[in-house]
């Protein structure tokens, strides 16, 4: 009977440890993508999914079925936007929405089973936060790309006025556009903006289409102003159009947009400002002005 108590603490200390070492290591590991020009750019991937990356291939299976091709293409396209391409596609996605609730549910539900004898709420709502919980963690990949494709995108849309800016002034100064876009990317920082300008400038040295590059960036950004850009500047393309005039009205556009979400956003703040006004700053009001008067009155009584 020692020998099997012995067994077993040694066999449960040995996978508590390999499961902290190899949680340490997923902590201390750094993703990264290689943008078109070869450089590495740090992407960042939930501890979580981490974790369970590398179980993802045994649901391949499960994954790649014909019912799951549209599910699948809309994983991949949003991954792509979000500047996930090549780190990340869409089967392991669509895997990971199946391991985090399957794996991280069975610990939601052992911690339930302790709480329960601690605590009778728990055990009288245990299938109701059982549920809740598993829900939840299913929602937290997609919640997670879904906040990552949104700054992704806001980072292109506050860019974007300021490069069309630079790309005018470079294109009536006599510059050619590609010779414009290329300076550009050479002399501003790497953003979002600046990866997919680099990757289309890379298409075009290898031999695609300047109108076939820019819709590509179009398709694979899906942003509504890059969109706006990229389309007159192939219908600028086909029918003659000069480029430069055509950068100067879009960047005059994209700054009246960013004119417009700026005063819209003000115009949205007072009303914004009601919830924490009602929740906070008048039972604040309320304690500082009646609290005295309760205090007074709670004194006398004792």
């Amino acid at each position: 009977m020692n020998i099997v108590v012995i067994f077993s603490v040694t066999f449960w200390g040995l996978a508590i440890a390999g499961l902290s070492w190899y949680c340490l290591q997923a902590a201390r590991e750094i993703t990264y993508v290689t943008l078109a020009d070869g450089r590495r750019q740090e992407r960042t991937i939930p501890f979580v999914m981490r974790l369970l990356l590398p179980l993802t291939p045994n649901l391949f299976r499960v994954v790649m079925r014909p019912g799951l091709a549209r599910p699948r293409e809309l994983a991949d396209r949003q991954l792509v936007s979000a500047g996930f391409d090549g780190l990340l596609d869409g089967r392991e996605f669509l895997a990971l929405k199946i391991l985090v609730p399957l794996v991280l549910g069975l610990f939601w539900l052992i911690l339930l089973h302790g709480a329960s004898k601690l605590l009778p709420s728990v055990q009288e709502n245990l299938l109701t936060l059982t549920l809740l919980g598993v829900f939840l963690l299913y929602m937290y990949p997609i919640l997670w790309l879904r906040q990552t494709l949104v700054a992704r995108h806001r980072s292109i849309q506050r860019a974007l006025p300021f490069v069309l800016d630079l790309l005018t002034l470079s294109v009536e100064a006599g510059m050619d556009f590609m010779s414009a876009l290329q300076r550009n990317c050479e002399r501003r920082k790497l953003d979002a903006l600046n990866e997919e300008l680099i990757r289309m400038i890379r298409e075009i040295q290898l031999g695609t289409t300047r109108r076939m590059a820019l819709a590509n960036m179009s398709r694979r950004v899906n942003q509504a102003d890059l969109r706006s850009v990229t389309y007159s500047l192939i219908q600028a393309d086909e029918l003659g159009v000069s480029i430069g005039a055509i950068l100067r009205i879009q960047a005059d556009q994209m700054r009246q947009r960013r004119f417009d979400r700026a005063e819209r956003l003000a115009n949205e703040a007072p009303v914004k400002l009601l919830g924490p006004l009602m929740l906070f700053i008048f039972p604040c009001v309320f304690i500082i002005l009646l609290g005295p008067i309760l205090q007074q009155s709670v004194g006398k009584l004792f």
